[in-house]
């Protein structure tokens, strides 16, 4: 791990975790593919010449079809009922991949265990409110290397995502889509998985300390994005709710600096859509609570608040991991915690 500057120059006081799913290490799967949108104002590059995927493939056992689940009510609702996640729940859940060098705690381990774990460790958040667990897994996996097509990032295949879909369905659980988009933009891989996103009880989740500008590498310096790219995948969102009379669509965008998400006021409300902003600031309880303090000074009103663990980081240097009351007791009260 080490520390890396934005743009201008600023840490905001934490680490970027390059290498934590595999970035630093590729884990490109054996059908990596081929295209990627770019950004609108970063310019179209040549695709180089195809390239033999990397040893360190993500690989999972026994993979079911690629087909999302059937095992859904005749009337699209969320996982534990309701079209509407708030106020009825909160939102509990593990992000990670397996077979990336630091998998994530969703990575680590059988799944169907992590996911039944996760109910375990969400009890003392609910609060008066029903927990709404959360399956985030890291679809599109940021790279250290250009790729094929120069985008330094790599997506799962279906039947990959069909394994921990099929897990969240098992659970009840939201699945969230995680999208660490290298050079390519938010919307190109979020329509990228359309047939997921289709799914009543799919989401996703936007990383943009992995969204690079052009002659950036994952690694380097923080990535960024703004209230209006945000607000492009949320306006898609949307339109597939109406579209296939959808229950409310999750998206989450993590946050863990200011400068990660700039003109953040670009960001507009979606009907059909709950945002949610996760903040990681990383290590000890004193520097994470001021990262979230720091960072929640830009949220726009409609935006609910979110908060994430790291269960290895944060323990470091004789840190102490914050409790589900710790937790709970900051302003704004998180209706989102994530753990990694």
């Amino acid at each position: 791990m080490h520390r890396l500057r934005d743009s201008s120059g600023s840490t905001d006081g934490a680490e970027c975790r390059f290498g934590e799913l595999g970035a630093s290490s590729p884990t490109e799967p054996s059908s990596t593919p081929t295209h990627a949108g770019t950004r609108s104002t970063k310019p179209r590059t040549t695709q180089p010449a195809q390239a033999k995927p990397p040893r360190s493939t993500p690989r999972h056992a026994d993979i079911p079809s690629a087909k999302p689940s059937t095992t859904q009510p005749a009337e699209a609702t969320l996982p534990r009922g309701g079209h509407e996640v708030f106020p009825r729940y909160r939102l509990v859940g593990y992000a990670g991949v397996t077979g990336a060098p630091t998998p994530g705690r969703l990575g680590m381990g059988p799944l169907d265990q992590r996911v039944a774990e996760i109910e375990r460790r969400a009890k003392p958040y609910a609060a008066g409110r029903e927990i709404l667990p959360v399956v985030e897994v890291i679809a599109t996996v940021v790279q250290g290397s250009p790729g094929r097509d120069g985008k330094y990032r790599v997506r799962l295949t279906d039947a990959q995502i069909a394994k921990y879909h099929k897990a969240a369905r098992k659970h009840r659980a939201v699945m969230l889509l995680n999208l660490q988009p290298g050079r390519s933009e938010f919307l190109t891989e979020a329509k990228a998985f359309e047939k997921w996103l289709k799914q009543p009880d799919v989401g996703v989740a936007l990383d943009p300390e992995w969204a690079m500008d052009p002659g950036q590498r994952p690694g380097g310096v923080y990535g960024h994005t703004t209230g209006a790219e945000l607000d492009q995948v949320a306006g898609y969102l949307s339109g597939l709710v109406r579209r296939y009379d959808l229950p409310e669509k999750v998206m989450v965008y993590h946050q863990v600096a200011r400068s990660v998400v700039r003109r953040e006021s670009g960001l507009k409300d979606h009907d059909g859509v709950v945002m949610i902003k996760s903040v990681d600031g990383l290590g000890h309880p004193g520097p994470k609570k001021n990262t979230y303090r720091v960072v929640n000074k830009s949220t726009p009103k409609f935006v609910h608040a979110g908060f994430k663990l790291f269960l290895t980081e944060d323990r470091r240097h004789g840190g102490l991991l914050m409790t589900p009351q710790e937790v709970l007791a900051l302003k704004p009260r998180p209706e989102y915690v994530m753990y990694e």
